[in-house]
């Protein structure tokens, strides 16, 4: 990955040029964008059930761009369906759009999809995951890699606070068919391989969870607990639905809060994990600036500009340089959950609710 310099806060640093986007050959119209034509932007969301993040974030604040920005938009949600996914693709390149933006649910169906869309003059952008072998003008993310470091970090730190010696650590990751599980494996594994090799830690069973899907985690954390008898000190979950998966065995075994978990996306139940004492940590990727940013690139491709964004990623399956706007995430622990509710992200009524108003207090939040 190359990074030409900090994107952050993307949106108005890019620049505007004059050629195609990503090297394509073909003119500004043939890679998305007919100049006559009135910007209308395409949406596919992935599911409801992975993260919350989906639809209680990336939906509200895209169309908040978009509506900002007073272009049309059509945002729809796949739900895991990949002929859902395709369908919707079909049905919004028919209906006009000038530009597609996609969270592919494999990189398969995703390159499909993107394919059919630069044969029709739209143009495409890949949205928080990249489509291995694809054809996106450009990608749209956070720095996934350093997610998983920011993850295998708070692991430590966590284990290191509990005083626990020779740790058992367990690793609950994402999909299989996700690139940015991929990632984020390669990013605890960073800081967590040198501690296994050394035999600071023990390595524990290490599963991916289909479709990230928390009921599938649970039942999977269960045979780790089994399997292990009972012996395993620290759970590595790559987001916060696996993470509260985990959580919820580790109460059945009355183990919670004796055994720290990570997580992912800062949702609502992950802060109020993290808040209970049950979860170590989360990860907070502002998800305004990420769409933010693919709205600008979104409209401005529509319009058959070129963005220089200054990075790219190199799409391991086709060798291509991806020109990508990459953002830093952040580490959250109960010291940092008010920072998430100051940011706007999650609504301090839902947090705070209950048993976790007095939390809240206790912890800053107001």
């Amino acid at each position: 990955m190359r990074k030409g310099f900090l994107t952050f806060a993307a949106v108005g640093l890019l620049a505007t040029g004059s050629m195609a986007a990503c090297g394509d050959d073909s003119s500004s119209n043939e890679a998305g964008g007919d100049t006559a034509k009135k910007p209308k932007i395409g949406v596919i969301l992935p599911d409801s059930k992975s993260s919350a993040r989906w639809e209680t974030a990336d939906r509200r604040f895209l169309k908040a761009a978009f509506d900002a920005a007073g272009v049309e938009s059509d945002i729809q949600n796949a739900q895991n369906d990949k002929n859902a996914f395709q369908t919707i693709a079909d049905q919004m390149i028919t209906s006009g759009v000038t530009t597609l933006m996609i969270v592919n649910l494999d990189s398969g169906t995703g390159k499909a999809v993107l394919d059919k869309a630069k044969s029709q003059g739209v143009a495409t952008i890949d949205y928080d995951r990249l489509t291995l072998g694809g054809s996106a003008q450009y990608y749209v993310s956070f720095d996934n890699e350093a997610v998983g470091k920011l993850q295998g970090e708070g692991l430590v730190k966590c284990l290191t606070e509990k005083g626990v010696k020779n740790p058992t650590v367990a690793y609950l990751n994402g999909s299989p068919t996700d690139n940015n599980a991929t990632l984020f494996k390669n990013g605890y594994d960073s800081v967590l391989k040198p501690k296994f090799e050394s035999k600071e830690y023990t390595k524990g069973p290490d599963q991916s969870v289909p479709d990230w899907d928390p009921a599938q985690a649970a039942t999977i954390f269960e045979q780790m607990l089994t399997q292990t008898g009972g012996k395993i000190d620290g759970v590595l979950s790559a987001n916060d639905g696996l993470g509260n998966a985990a959580v919820s065995v580790l109460k059945k075994n009355k183990l919670n809060g004796k055994v720290p978990v990570t997580g992912q996306d800062a949702d609502v139940t992950g802060l109020q994990n993290i808040l209970a004492g049950d979860q170590c940590m989360t990860v907070y990727k502002a998800v305004k600036k990420e769409a933010d940013a693919a709205a600008e690139l979104a409209i401005a491709v529509a319009k058959g500009e070129r963005k220089e964004t200054g990075q790219t990623v190199k799409d391991p399956e086709s060798g291509r340089d991806v020109p990508s706007v990459l953002l830093e995430p952040k580490a959250i622990d109960k010291a940092t959950v008010k920072d998430v509710v100051a940011d706007g992200y999650v609504d301090k009524a839902k947090l705070c609710t209950g048993a976790y108003a007095a939390l809240c207090t206790a912890n800053g939040i107001s």
